[in-house]
C-alpha cells in the first residue's frame, strides 16, 4: 500500500460521510500521479545532495549527518502530532505534508549515505545495502520490530542501494563499475518502475480489500 491524499469523491449513497483514500490504486488512474510525484520528489532529493558535494564541494561525510538528523526531526514533529508513523492512516492534509517531507529527506540522505560509500568500492556499497535492507524485515519477521519502524527503515534504505546498484551497473571498468551506460541503465529502470506501476494499477494488489471498492 502507497499513501497519498488524493481528494476524490466517489459514487455513494447521499447519506455517506465522503472519505478519502490514502492508497492510489483504490482510485485507479491516480496510482500513475502518485508514482509520478515520487519520482520527481526523488529527483529533487538527489539534486538536493548533489548539489551540495558536486556544486559546493561539501564532502559526503559532512552532508549526510545534517540529512539524517533532518530525517529524524520529520519522524519526531510527525509522531508528535499524530501518534503514529504508519502510512495506512494518512487521510489527512498534515499527516500527507509529514509524509512528503520525510520522502524528500529520505533520498537526501539515501543519496549521500550512498555516494559515501559508493566512493569506497560501488560493488562494495550495493552489499552493503543489500545486507542492511534485510535487517528489518528478519527483525519484523523473526523478532519484535514492529511493522511501521520496519517499514520505514527498509524505505530509508532503499535509496542507497537503489543509488548504488544503478551506479554499479552504468559506471566505467575503471571506476569498479560494469560499464553498461548512464543511458541504457536509466532507460532500463524506468522501463522496470512504469512495468511496475502498472501492474499495481490494474491488479490492485498494494490494496487491502477493504479499500478495494
Amino acid at each position: 500500500m502507497v499513501p497519498t491524499r488524493w481528494y476524490r469523491r466517489l459514487k455513494r449513497p447521499a447519506h455517506v460521510v465522503p472519505r478519502y483514500y490514502a492508497t492510489p490504486s483504490a482510485l485507479g488512474g491516480v496510482a500513475w500521479v502518485y508514482w509520478t510525484a515520487v519520482v520527481m520528489v526523488s529527483v529533487f532529493g538527489t539534486m538536493a545532495a548533489d548539489v551540495l558535494h558536486v556544486g559546493l564541494g561539501i564532502p559526503y561525510t559532512v552532508s549526510t549527518p545534517p540529512f539524517l538528523t533532518a530525517l529524524a526531526a520529520v519522524f519526531a514533529l510527525w509522531y508528535a502530532a499524530e501518534r503514529t508513523l504508519s502510512i495506512h492512516g494518512i487521510r489527512t492534509r498534515r499527516r500527507e505534508t509529514f509524509y512528503w517531507a520525510a520522502v524528500l529527506a529520505t533520498f537526501a540522505l539515501g543519496t549521500a549515505a550512498g555516494d559515501l560509500t559508493a566512493t569506497v568500492c560501488y560493488l562494495g556499497s550495493v552489499v552493503l545495502f543489500a545486507a542492511a535492507i534485510c535487517v528489518p524485515a528478519l527483525a519484523h519477521r523473526f523478532a519484535t520490530l514492529n511493522a511501521v519502524a520496519a517499514f520505514w527503515t527498509a524505505y530509508v534504505i532503499t535509496r542507497p542501494l537503489g543509488a548504488s546498484l544503478a551506479d554499479w551497473t552504468a559506471l566505467g571498468h575503471t571506476r569498479g563499475g560494469l560499464g553498461l551506460g548512464l543511458g541504457p541503465v536509466t532507460l532500463a529502470w524506468t522501463v522496470a518502475i512504469v512495468c511496475f506501476v502498472g501492474y499495481l494499477a490494474t491488479s490492485r494488489r498494494d490494496t487491502p480489500s477493504g479499500e478495494a471498492n
